[in-house]
């Protein structure tokens, strides 16, 4: 069976007679929650139904050029390369927190590293994103503007994408966020007050998508911070008009933002055979524990402190009481409190490819071991049991 990028199958006794074992197995597949996973971070997945074979951990990018130089990103890159991991994710509008002055860095340090020549293009599976709709970073386009996702837009984003990272093509192209409104990164419920009437349309979108891929500079697309509405209507549209397949999801998804996924998202992406890209799989470094443990001052440089108001949601006094208890879960079954988010988060059925970031070698280094745990069933257990208590804390934090 087939479940947004990975294969799982059952057994059913051979004693039972062909009706009864097709019963049975058609019981079982609706009823029956599909296996925890353990892929290591070199293992490779399918995503959706295209081509693209990508390790189960997915490099993500977005301190470079802000928190990392290009000589640390060439390392963690090649580091990474050499541990396995041939899925690179970054943005245009990358590095983050986004500035007019630091814009495309991420890109050209990628780009660099790439022309080195230490590993073929096309051992490399890259990832990038065009922005969604927003007034606020008008100098990612040329000249400045609000960035839309429709046809003229893609093709520029494209474009210059190619330049930057210095190849021929992209794997994966992801609109970032959607043109349309919706909650945004912790933004609440959906307020019909403030739909946009100009917002461009699924079609449009997919039309200009449709253009870059005919012109052999993407091969893939995907969206990202979207929702059922959006995953169905360009998953429906694409098959009845012919136009190209939505093949990942990047959603936020950890032990901390499940609600969002989990509900609807789940049953959708898996109808539709797309494959989630889980980011802030660590919420931003909450869930590694540091916030809790280490003095300030040793902290200085952490990036909710480096950039006060970033993902600010993620401190909040609910969320800090939560890592605690699932680093005592985790200190219950002899793991760390890394080791215990990734664990867990590569081993839910859905979850494709899990996104990493770091802003040094230590950190890349334990994360990627982090790949090597798995979550027993006690364990699991433990988990939900916290997650009972503690359900998306920064969704509504106290």
């Amino acid at each position: 069976m087939r479940l947004a990028g990975r294969e799982v199958a059952g057994n059913v006794s051979r004693s039972a007679s062909r009706p009864q074992r097709c019963l049975v197995a058609a019981r079982a597949q609706a009823t029956a929650a599909p296996p925890a996973t353990k892929l290591k971070a070199a293992d490779r997945v399918k995503l959706g139904d295209s081509d693209l074979s990508v390790s189960a951990c997915c490099l993500g990018t977005m301190t470079w050029g802000k928190q990392n130089t290009e000589a640390e990103a060439h390392q963690q890159l090649s580091y990474a390369w050499d541990m396995g991991i041939n899925f690179l994710d970054t943005a245009e509008m990358y590095p983050i927190p986004t500035e007019a002055s630091t814009q495309g860095a991420t890109d050209r340090y990628i780009g660099t590293w790439l022309k080195s020549g230490a590993r073929r293009r096309e051992e490399v599976v890259l990832a990038t994103k065009v922005s969604g709709y927003s007034e606020r970073t008008t100098w990612v386009r040329n000249p400045p503007r609000t960035t839309r996702v429709n046809r003229e837009q893609i093709v520029e984003s494209v474009d210059a994408s190619l330049k930057r990272l210095q190849v021929d093509h992209i794997d994966l192209l992801q609109i970032h966020w959607p043109d349309r409104y919706v909650p945004l990164f912790g933004g609440g419920a959906y307020d019909i007050k403030l739909e946009r009437p100009d917002a461009v349309s699924f079609e449009d979108t997919l039309r200009g998508m449709e253009e870059v891929i005919k012109a052999g500079k993407v091969r893939y697309i995907g969206v990202s911070n979207e929702t059922s509405y959006g995953v169905s209507e360009f998953s429906h549209l694409a098959a009845s008009a012919g136009l190209p397949k939505i093949q990942t999801i990047q959603n936020a998804y950890s032990l901390l933002v499940r609600v969002p996924f989990e509900t609807d998202l789940a049953e959708t992406c898996r109808r539709h055979n797309v494959s989630l890209l889980a980011y802030s799989p660590l919420a931003g470094g909450m869930l590694s524990g540091k916030y809790n443990h280490l003095p300030a001052e040793s902290l200085a440089a952490a990036r909710f402190n480096l950039f006060p108001g970033y993902m600010a949601r993620y401190k909040q006094s609910l969320v800090q009481e939560a890592v605690r208890e699932y680093e005592k879960v985790g200190a219950k079954h002899g793991l760390s409190c890394t080791e215990l988010a990734l664990a867990w988060c590569k081993s839910r059925w859905f979850v494709a490819s899990s996104i990493i970031g770091a802003t040094s070698m230590e950190q890349l280094k334990e994360n990627l071991k982090a790949f090597d745990k798995d979550i027993s069933d006690e364990c699991a257990a433990d988990i939900a049991a916290v997650y009972r208590r503690y359900k998306d804390p920064t969704v509504n934090p106290q």
